[in-house]
């Protein structure tokens, strides 16, 4: 029996899109797939989800490409506007599960700075009863520990929990750690899987 709804945060609640702050900068394709490949690869940019500061990561990537060194402390500046909107649907599936009175919390992803900069303009965050944020907690999705952590942070038995994410990965690992978990595409399929459940 599901007791809470456990959701992910970017591209399952809001969109989010990296190159989306950049996208007026570069007039040359090859070069803008340089600098998002190579400069603020997504394996740099994972680093800060799973703990290290802004700053130093800002520092370290300048020193490697001074060239860049503006844009690079641009990519945590201008963060938000890598997240252009909701989901579409997803708040109102939120909502519905709300109204009827399911417990919802969230694992996310994020780095503990950008988190700072984007959670005042998030107000669906004010429907979960608690989020882990993984650069706060220096533990990121897909390792065990950020869901052991999630257990006991929102008190329910693992499969008593339902877990909503983007990735297969995390997915995978939530499953492992004997979660219930949906593998998100979109609003449309979470939703027949929230209505065959009994959740909505």
């Amino acid at each position: 029996m599901i007791e809470a709804v456990v959701f992910d945060v970017g591209n399952v609640l809001v969109r989010w899109d990296r190159r989306l702050p950049f996208v007026n900068h570069f007039t040359d394709a090859a070069e803008f797939d340089h600098f998002m490949d190579e400069v603020i690869p997504l394996s740099w940019h994972a680093e800060h989800d799973a703990g290290r500061p802004a700053a130093d990561l800002v520092a370290e990537r300048s020193a490697l490409f001074p060239h860049y060194a503006q844009l690079i402390h641009d990519w945590f500046a201008r963060f938000n506007e890598s997240i252009p909107g909701p989901v579409p649907g997803s708040p109102e599936l939120v909502e519905q599960l709300h109204a009827h009175g399911v417990p919802l919390y969230a694992i996310t992803n994020f780095g503990a700075d950008t988190w700072a900069g984007f959670r005042p303009v998030f107000p669906l965050a004010e429907r979960f009863r608690d989020i882990v944020v993984s650069g706060v907690e220096q533990l990121a999705k897909p390792d065990p520990a950020i869901y052991a952590l999630a257990e006991a942070r929102f008190g329910h038995a693992p499969e008593a929990m339902l877990f909503i994410d983007d990735s297969l990965p995390n997915v995978e690992s939530a499953r492992a750690c004997g979660w219930h978990a949906h593998h998100f595409s979109d609003a449309a399929g979470l939703e027949a899987d929230l209505r065959e459940r009994g959740l909505i």
